[in-house]
């Protein structure tokens, strides 16, 4: 049977301040009324049952989504005690989805993506799940690069599945978000996708190739699963979870498996994890990207988030202006990529601690 995992335990540390500790990413209302994690839930109720619809998110969480999402059951709510990466929360996911089927499917998709072309979305999340269980193979969803981003990773194609209605390739490598050179380099050869952080996979498969490259993770959720739907599950899923040393999936499983195959997808996807992203879906005046609320006089090439206070820019340029309230960020635009360094230092500093 085919499960839904949504993947909703990030802090989303680069849209800060708009995004904070206790109201990250997934939870904001930015491109319509509904949150992104909402939106995600909605676009693969075609597809998933909303009985097989998961969550995994961190346990501090839990209770907001229990109350965003009124149509899931608490019990598809997986928790974790501590943050240890997507290897570790797929994980997790995979061992108690395989407790409950031998032939459990995962569709694993992150809460805080945009997409539209929703129909050939669901035609291309369709076609994957049926190499997942053909193939037996680890299956990524593939965008056509539109520019040198260094803040996603890159996935070589390598010969095409005949069979496949969507062109679907090997990988041949995964580069995990490299440098803008090297970027460059890969839109030119043409042979490189975006990596969307979309997999389909069975959960058997996905253990064994945790077990082949990540033993020590594996012996870990062996012993969880040991414990799933017994009284002392949730105690030793926090004693496992003390041990392990967290990675993501990208590193520690798609750099290296054989098993990859890419589907070069053809419906509009865009991961807002920046505000160079985010503002993309703003209203432009002059070369300006603006929210409400903002006033913008011989000042170029800005984006001005707001609608609390209004802001008002005279002469500036390359700026990003963020207003969340009780946070002002004021930020060159080349600087998109560190807000999560600088988080890092702020949450050294007790005095901004409720800032965060």
């Amino acid at each position: 049977m085919i499960y839904g995992l949504i993947l909703a335990g990030g802090k989303g540390t680069r849209l800060y301040p708009l995004s904070r500790s206790n109201n990250p990413k997934q939870f904001l209302k930015i491109i319509n009324n509904k949150s992104f994690l909402q939106n995600t839930v909605d676009r693969i109720i075609p597809l998933i049952n909303k009985e097989n619809i998961y969550v995994v998110t961190n346990k501090e969480y839990k209770e907001k989504i229990k109350s965003e999402l009124e149509n899931i059951d608490p019990n598809n709510i997986f928790s974790e005690p501590q943050n240890k990466e997507t290897a570790t929360c797929i994980g997790l996911s995979a061992v108690k989805l395989l407790k409950k089927d031998k032939d459990a499917v995962m569709v694993v998709l992150p809460s805080d993506h945009h997409i539209e072309r929703e129909k050939v979305y669901l035609e291309t999340l369709n076609q994957a799940v049926e190499i997942a269980n053909k193939r037996r193979g680890i299956v990524t969803l593939g965008i056509t690069p539109t520019r040198a981003e260094t803040g996603y990773g890159y996935i070589e194609m390598g010969p095409r599945i005949q069979s496949s209605t969507i062109p679907t390739f090997k990988v041949t490598r995964f580069t995990e978000k490299p440098n803008v050179e090297v970027a460059k380099d890969f839109i030119l050869k043409g042979t490189y996708l975006w990596n969307s952080g979309m997999f389909v996979f069975r959960a058997d498969v996905i253990l064994r190739e945790i077990e082949k490259y990540l033993p020590d993770l594996y012996k870990a959720l062996m012993e969880i699963y040991k414990s799933v739907g017994e009284e002392n599950e949730e105690s030793v899923i926090e004693e496992q979870y003390s041990r392990i040393d967290g990675i993501s999936i990208d590193f520690g499983i798609m750099q290296k498996t054989r098993k990859g195959f890419v589907i070069k997808s053809d419906f509009i996807w865009d991961d807002i994890g920046s505000f160079s992203a985010l503002s993309r879906y703003m209203e432009e005046i002059g070369n300006n990207k603006v929210s409400s609320k903002v006033y913008l006089q011989d000042s170029e090439n800005c984006s001005i988030f707001g609608n609390r206070n209004l802001i008002i820019g005279l002469g500036i340029k390359d700026l990003v202006v963020v207003d969340s309230g009780d946070v002002i960020l004021i930020m060159d635009k080349n600087k998109d990529q560190e807000i999560k360094h600088l988080l890092n230092e702020l949450n050294e500093r007790p005095e901004f601690e409720d800032y965060l």
